[in-house]
């Protein structure tokens, strides 16, 4: 008598678990063994706040404004680790032999797929750390902690679409135009965003088109979790549209570059 599906499927799920973290494991590692790629993608958006959020009392001594402040570099924060962890990062390993015999290796390729995720979100994690820490010493952002874990939740939220996009590029171009693409995509998403500048001082144009892309539906979910301001109703439709459609080029690219290559 042949055993129930499930009763198979429980072993295949449990091993996938288990190399999923496995990857996740060495992944990690070997990102934090290059501790200036690491600190790049942290040291930017605490420059960021030290130069222009900092030296601003009006912004800095408000805990409203302050607060809100610390919550767009956030998701800045987040978007740079997508775009160059995962997007230039991805990009520069799939030239390397070592990632060419892993692939050869009798082992699907979702496990390493879902830990570039986790990995992601590890290391999004990570690159807030710095903020909060300025945030704390040198401005009056406060916030509650209910408030403080919903704006977590939100950032990683905020952030699924932003790897997507990260992950997308990785797969998708060779290591040299990925890191172009990268730098090209981050300031001006990151400006449209309303990340760097409240979106109430932008012109009433640039204000209606910003309301569409993810990085100002991150920024908008982010502020309003962390601050308990009303959350536009176009946020969440809008990260979820862009979460469909750049997670469907990010497994299309992946699929892609794993046929181009072994068949």
């Amino acid at each position: 008598m042949s055993a129930p599906a499930t009763t198979r499927g429980a072993p295949a799920l449990v091993s996938g678990l288990r190399m999923t973290l496995l990857h996740t494991r060495f992944q990690v590692l070997e990102n934090l063994r290059v501790p200036v790629a690491i600190v790049g993608s942290a040291a930017f958006p605490a420059l960021t706040m030290l130069v222009f959020i900092v030296p601003q009392a009006a912004v800095a001594d408000d805990p409203a404004a302050a607060t809100s402040a610390v919550a767009q570099l956030c998701v800045f924060s987040a978007m740079s680790v997508a775009l160059f962890t995962h997007g230039a990062g991805i990009a520069e390993e799939r030239a390397l032999p070592w990632d060419t015999h892993l692939r050869t290796l009798p082992v699907p390729s979702g496990p390493r797929f879902f830990a570039r995720v986790l990995t992601g979100a590890f290391f999004c994690v990570l690159g807030v750390v710095p903020l909060l820490l300025l945030a704390a010493l040198l401005t009056e952002a406060t916030t509650t902690q209910a408030r403080f874990l919903a704006g977590l939740a939100a950032l990683v939220v905020a952030g699924v679409p932003l790897l997507a996009l990260g992950l997308a590029v990785g797969y998708s171009l060779p290591s040299k135009a990925a890191l172009a693409v990268a730098q090209v995509l981050l300031l001006p998403l990151a400006f449209a965003g309303g990340l760097f500048l409240p979106p109430e001082v932008m012109p009433g144009w640039l204000r209606a088109v910003s309301t569409l892309t993810p990085t100002r539906a991150g920024r908008d979910l982010v502020v309003g979790a962390a601050t308990g301001t009303p959350v536009p109703a176009t946020a969440l439709p809008v990260l979820v549209g862009w979460t469909l459609v750049l997670a469907a080029l990010a497994v299309l690219a992946q699929r892609r570059d794993e046929g181009r290559r072994f068949r």
